[in-house]
């Protein structure tokens, strides 16, 4: 299979390699509900030494510096209460995590999660985190723009390999909150 983006010498329809992933994202691929059907998430098998966003386009391909997405944990507190959630943002943009994300939370303060927490509830590697099987009751916020895009590149749940994702299909996650502006320049 042909990767529909990127340079790949290895990809994937995701229901077909699900050994290859780890366990709460195999998970989510084989209880897919959207109306992306699974086949159009694909895996694609990447070195971990070219994580870095740099590196990465510079094997892979440099216009998925502006196909990718990161997703990152974020902590909401609110009267000793705390509420996880995930934003999705492209890579090219960071979260308005004390503005939005804050807001959208309910919360009186706003964080990145640490990496023991991030690691630990998501069930995923550090590095590698993907809106594609997080907890149900995490709410998944998503920038408008990720939805915008034909493909996205994000994590598989671990350092090695990624997924490739229709944009509309991240509106359709569990929890999923699409928001204009999440990601501020």
């Amino acid at each position: 299979m042909r990767a529909p983006i990127g340079h790949f010498d290895h990809a994937t329809a995701a229901p077909d390699c699900l050994d290859e992933l780890i366990r709460p994202v195999a998970e989510a691929v084989r209880g897919w509900q959207g109306t992306v059907p699974a086949e159009q998430i694909v895996y694609v098998d990447t070195d971990p030494e070219w994580a870095d966003t740099a590196t990465f386009v510079e094997h892979y391909g440099r216009e998925l510096l502006e196909q990718s997405a990161n997703c990152v944990v974020v902590a909401g507190k609110r009267g000793g209460e705390t509420t996880l959630a995930a934003c999705v943002v492209l890579s090219t943009t960071r979260a308005d995590v004390n503005g939005l994300v804050r807001r959208q939370l309910g919360a009186r303060k706003a964080s990145f999660a640490s990496m023991d927490t991030a690691t630990g509830e998501s069930g995923m590697e550090y590095g590698g985190i993907t809106p594609v099987g997080l907890p149900a009751d995490w709410p998944v916020l998503v920038d408008s723009a990720v939805v915008d895009l034909p493909y996205v590149l994000v994590g598989s749940g671990r350092r090695r390999g990624k997924l490739l994702v229709p944009g509309k299909a991240f509106a359709e996650l569990p929890g999923a909150v699409v928001l204009e502006g999440l990601g501020v320049a």
